[in-house]
């Protein structure tokens, strides 16, 4: 939802990152200078953002204080003064066990939160599995992709351990709705879809590579993606997320989940023996966490938003073709993106390492929902369709990106009419034995 800038009643936090958007880095940094002096006595010398392409949400850079240097960082919602849920609770992820990085110096206040780090020589995971997503090379993939499965391994044993049954008060609490349903309401209408939905497409045109089509046309197409025709339309999906993914709908079972662990979000500390992983910025972490949600925002953007297409729509135009016709009801997409073989890797981990296992234990406890399935592919689709503006020319997306972008979003959400995808099949390998799959369709 764009920031308004200049507005007397804005948080220090959106006025930092709306600042910085519009290119005005040096106004950001100073409202970011005079935010970590109020919030943390320091007197600041410098403060300087980094260019990241990750940080679709949020800010971060290097503060240099009378006290030293740190690594700052700070997630900012529209709204956030009407959200339900805790900001930062890194230290009940330390606490379970999870390797999370704890900060020096933390702010929690809504429109006001920073955290402060100490200072690292490490790169991110992002980074780090951004060089290799080219690479085809097994032994230069291996490193990287055993230290995501540590990581899966740890946190599947934490997941496990502390899986427990909460209820729709605690499931509400929780603040990673706010990266779901919270994205979809209309604050001032509650009951009405809204949100980022209406900022981002509602009344919208779509420019795609060769078509260019309003929302009110595009949003009821049945959509084909790479030969692979979907049974939900684009405003299905928004609907359906709208509803289904309510917080009052998440009472049965919780887990204590960082809940956005992205690898933008993610050390990558190459030591001795091997490379190792530790969380940070827990912006959205809990205890009582959706266990059908905690690990949707990784499995993701950590994969399905890969090669390039979310973070780098640039370069997905260089290295992509896509093709869209629009043949009678239908919208035809059609894109050479493939997951690369990093990508496939991770997936297989969270597949066999987090997701079955965590699947298996709800069965096991008869608390597993007939329409796990359909929960699990709608806050998947949530991800791309919220975290920014799809639309080309509306933020960083062309018609490429943008094009490959609506068309992975509905093979997140919406089941294939015929055949599978490679989503379809993640789900059938992960799903437990005697469980009854439950289709897109179903209500």
């Amino acid at each position: 939802m764009p920031i308004e800038i200049d507005r007397p009643d804005e948080t220090p936090t959106a006025r930092a990152r709306a600042l910085a958007r519009a290119g005005r880095s040096t106004e950001a940094e100073a409202n970011i200078a005079d935010l970590i002096a109020a919030e943390f006595g320091r007197a600041v010398r410098s403060v300087a953002i980094n260019a990241d392409a990750y940080s679709l949400n949020s800010l971060n850079g290097f503060v240099e204080t009378e006290e030293g240097r740190y690594f700052f960082k700070f997630h900012q919602e529209e709204g956030e003064g009407r959200m339900a849920g805790e900001y930062y609770r890194a230290r009940i992820l330390a606490e379970a066990g999870l390797p999370v990085d704890l900060p020096l110096h933390a702010s929690t206040t809504p429109g006001r939160q920073i955290l402060l780090y100490r200072l690292r020589q490490d790169r991110r995971l992002a980074e780090v599995a951004r060089d290799l997503d080219g690479v085809e090379d097994a032994a230069l993939l291996a490193p990287v992709i055993a230290a995501q499965e540590e990581l899966d391994r740890a946190v599947a044993r934490v997941t496990l351990e502390t899986l427990h049954p909460i209820s729709a008060e605690e499931a509400q609490a929780e603040p990673i709705h706010r990266l779901f349903h919270e994205r979809l309401r209309d604050f001032d209408h509650p009951e009405r879809l809204g949100g980022r939905f209406a900022s981002f497409y509602r009344d919208q045109e779509f420019v795609l590579p060769g078509v260019t089509l309003p929302w009110r046309e595009i949003g009821d197409l049945t959509i084909a993606f790479n030969g692979i025709v979907y049974r939900d339309t684009l405003r299905g999906l928004f609907e359906a997320s709208f509803g289904d993914l309510h917080p009052k709908h998440f009472a049965g079972l919780g887990v204590t989940a960082h809940g956005d662990a992205h690898n933008a979000n993610v050390w990558f500390e190459d030591g001795e023996p091997r490379p190792h992983l530790t969380m940070f910025d827990p912006a959205f972490a809990g205890e009582h966490v959706p266990a059908l949600l905690a690990e949707v925002k990784a499995t993701f953007h950590n994969i399905f938003a890969h090669p390039f297409w979310l973070y780098e729509p640039e370069v997905a135009a260089e290295r992509f073709d896509a093709r869209v016709e629009r043949r009678g009801d239908m919208l035809a997409i059609e894109t050479d993106w493939s997951l690369s073989p990093l990508r496939r890797g991770f997936l297989a981990a969270k597949r066999d390492l987090l997701w079955r296992p965590l699947l298996a234990a709800m069965q096991a406890r008869g608390a597993l929902p007939a329409d796990w399935r359909r929960r699990v592919k709608l806050a998947l689709f949530c991800c791309p369709t919220l975290v920014m503006n799809l639309r080309a020319g509306a933020a960083s997306h062309n018609p490429v990106s943008s094009a490959i972008g609506l068309g992975i979003a509905v093979m997140m959400g919406s089941a294939p009419k015929d055949g599978a995808d490679v989503l379809s099949e993640f789900l059938d390998a992960i799903e437990p034995n005697g469980s009854q799959p439950a289709t897109m369709t179903e209500r």
